[in-house]
């Protein structure tokens, strides 16, 4: 269960849904220019939208491996 929540944890954080974004974004590298420059953007605009809407969190979390 230690993974779990540690992945849980990892989603609750926006540097997690940014990342998440980046990596969605970047699979428009093998479509038209036209469809890449419309993906980047959208990309983009919701790792911006994410960044405003998630609180980062400042304190560490309990890792399993740690204890």
């Amino acid at each position: 269960m230690g993974i779990i929540n540690y992945i849980l944890a990892r989603l609750k954080e926006a540097s997690t849904w940014r990342g998440i974004m980046a990596l969605l974004t970047s699979l428009g590298i093998v479509i038209s220019p036209e469809t890449q420059e419309a993906i980047l953007a959208a990309g983009l605009a919701i790792i911006g939208l994410i960044g405003i809407l998630f609180k980062d969190k400042l304190a560490q979390p309990d890792l399993p491996w740690r204890k």
